[in-house]
């Protein structure tokens, strides 16, 4: 936000800006609007590194926001997860497992054979067989990684619960 932006919110916002238990509009009353700006950023840089978190705390909670994302899209083919090894991929379209090899053997008879591809609306080629290939080699892994990301789950819970109790009785 530009410093001409924040002047005309402080100026125009009837709304006060909290931070630290206290507002920028009872702190600011009666000051120019520079002045105010240089109050609020003076606030700001005293009480932010009292209330941010550390970088664990927030690494911890993006894994497992990331945890409970792909808990949520993957649901149906987290009961596949014992066959998710990187070498096979879950079809969510048919809520199957199939096994690369025998995915790859498949595709290269279709463009050996010339069959129509409803995706590209004409026979399937060699160049549309290694595009598809290259794209379910990616989901293999992709399906592998979402299962460890969920099965890690509680433990990054319990990491993270730790953390934050070790960080409130530091505050202390």
């Amino acid at each position: 936000m530009s410093v001409v932006t924040l002047l005309s919110v402080l100026r125009a916002s009837p709304r006060p800006l909290a931070r630290g238990g206290k507002t920028m509009a009872c702190i600011c009353s009666g000051l120019s609007p520079a002045t105010a700006l240089f109050s609020g950023a003076v606030l700001l840089g005293a009480f932010g590194p009292a209330l941010a978190q550390s970088p664990e705390i927030g690494e911890l909670k993006g894994k497992i926001f990331d945890a409970k994302m792909a808990q949520q899209t993957f649901s149906r083919g987290l009961r596949h997860c014992a066959e998710l090894d990187g070498s096979n991929f879950y079809l969510q379209q048919r809520d199957r497992v199939l096994n690369l090899e025998e995915y790859h053997r498949s595709l290269t008879s279709l463009a050996a054979a010339h069959v129509f591809n409803p995706e590209t609306k004409r026979p399937w080629s060699e160049a549309d067989a290694d595009a598809r290939w290259e794209q379910v080699k990616k989901q293999a892994l992709t399906d592998k990684a979402n299962c460890a990301l969920v099965a890690s789950l509680p433990e990054l819970e319990k990491k993270l619960d730790a953390l934050q109790g070790q960080a409130a009785t530091q505050g202390k």
